[in-house]
């Protein structure tokens, strides 16, 4: 039985001098070389170098990273509960030079009770399994996750085509700011 790795209860932090605690690199690092590899790490470096860390937005990175990738058709999969303010990003997104489709959780007009056969009220559901085939079909190059309810956002995940990164996890407790939750008291016990 492989025990836990936990790196907050580490003292020496070896990995951040010269001696890690271990040492698994031999079985990945040539990979760091291949194409597709290389061009993410390229991309996402060129956020953090130089001074940018801590420069730029969450939306200023990802659109510096799209740009980066040589990205013009981006898709965002958004929560319909968000559609005002996915309104504001795909004209965010537009005015950088992207072509933007945006799809909403409601595309198809797809029933909970086709979703799930124990609801008994036809109301229209989220379907994160219709807007990976949307953006699958449309050929984007990237994809955004926007506001999306845990699951959904599993399933969205598992099914596109591309790469994909969130830009805003849902948290109808925090405004939207999941991190909050572990500077407030909690009774994690009332779930």
């Amino acid at each position: 039985m492989i025990s836990a790795m936990d790196c907050t209860k580490c003292v020496s932090k070896g990995c951040r001098k010269s001696i890690p605690c271990q040492d698994q690199k031999s079985g990945y690092l040539a990979d760091y070389q291949g194409d597709e590899i290389r061009s993410i790490t390229v991309a996402a470096s060129s956020l953090v170098d130089n001074g940018r860390a801590g420069s730029l937005s969450r939306l200023q990175e990802i659109i510096a990273y799209m740009q980066g990738m040589g990205y013009r058709s981006i898709g965002v999969a958004y929560c319909y509960g968000m559609e005002k303010d996915a309104t504001l990003l795909r004209e965010q997104l537009t005015a950088a030079g992207f072509i933007v489709h945006m799809v909403s959780c409601t595309v198809d007009r797809v029933l909970e009770t086709e979703v799930d056969l124990n609801k008994s009220k036809p109301v229209v559901s989220c379907n994160p399994l219709g807007q990976a085939a949307q953006l699958n079909r449309l050929g984007v190059e990237f994809t955004l996750l926007m506001g999306l309810c845990l699951g959904h956002d599993i399933l969205l995940q598992k099914n596109l085509a591309m790469d994909f990164t969130t830009f805003v996890v849902k948290d109808r407790v925090y405004k939207h700011n999941p991190i909050q939750a572990l500077y407030e008291p909690s009774d994690l016990g009332g779930i």
